[in-house]
């Protein structure tokens, strides 16, 4: 059976999925058509269900979670690892608590998770303007933008350009809960036969394991999906997003992800949830 999967090109998602797409590890008779997307796009081809497998945002799960279920391996949490409110005015950076409304702030994608913190902290931040997360920081630079929300790699790379941060949102994330930040999932299509969902759920968390095993067998891979980053900022990449919960959520895991949709129905943003979120319950 051959399945379609998206990921991002990114080094924390390509390192969890080297040995799964390349067989690696035995992959139980089952072959993968790949599509690389930013994550933004992920989550607008998960809301019209068009990948068998797909990573998306969690926030962006709240809208497709009766079509998708959470499998228990690849997903990016952890502490430290949320996204960043960035300016090039380092008096907006130093003065948080005085951001004016009429801002613009470049965001990643309406169903980032980013964006969803960034309404939880900021709610009257509504000038907001989608953007590839990549191109966000020279969009602050050129003066589109006021404020820029930045995920990914950008983290390490905004005071080298001579940026300020303003908030870290994963930061007040923790601080708010006590929980890791769930950033983004891995989600199967509820249609498929229980069989071959489990079956993913299970082959999928080998794929992490042989990785961390063997974490240079992938390494021309990440490379040529990498763009231009150094390797060291790939690597940084990969150890803040790749972790325990990407080989498991375990019950930490799934408390931090209960915890941010139980905030986001009381916050009104999203709808009631009437089903169990997560493949195996």
């Amino acid at each position: 059976m051959t399945l379609s999967l998206g990921f991002s090109p990114c080094p924390n998602d390509t390192f969890i999925f080297d040995a799964l797409i390349h067989h690696k590890i035995d992959t139980e008779g089952l072959d993968f058509n790949v599509s690389f997307d930013d994550v933004e796009t992920l989550n607008q081809k998960a809301i019209k269900g068009e990948l068998d497998i797909t990573k998306l945002s969690f926030h962006a799960f709240a809208y497709v979670y009766e079509q998708y279920a959470l499998l228990d391996a690849g997903s990016a949490l952890g502490f430290g690892v949320g996204p960043l409110l960035i300016s090039k005015n380092e008096y907006l950076a130093n003065h948080p608590d005085n951001l004016n409304k009429d801002l613009r702030v470049g965001i990643p994608g309406k169903y980032t998770t980013a964006n969803f913190l960034l309404g939880i902290a900021f709610p009257h931040l509504t000038e907001k303007q989608e953007m590839v997360f990549s191109e966000i920081e020279q969009a602050v630079l050129d003066n589109r933008i006021d404020l820029g929300l930045i995920i990914h790699e950008n983290r390490f790379t905004y005071m080298d350009k001579g940026l300020h941060k303003v908030m870290d949102l994963g930061n007040y994330w923790e601080q708010l809960t006590g929980c890791a930040i769930p950033l983004g999932g891995i989600v199967i299509n509820r249609n498929l036969d229980q069989e071959t969902k489990e079956k993913v759920n299970r082959i999928l968390r080998k794929s992490v394991e042989y990785a961390f095993a063997n974490p240079k067998s992938g390494i021309e891979f990440i490379k040529q999906h990498a763009q231009e980053m150094s390797e060291e900022v790939m690597y940084k990449h990969i150890e803040l997003y790749v972790n325990k919960y990407s080989i498991d959520l375990g019950v930490e895991g799934r408390k931090a992800i209960d915890v941010l949709f139980t905030m986001a129905q009381e916050k009104g943003l999203i709808q009631p949830i009437q089903k169990d979120l997560y493949l195996i319950p």
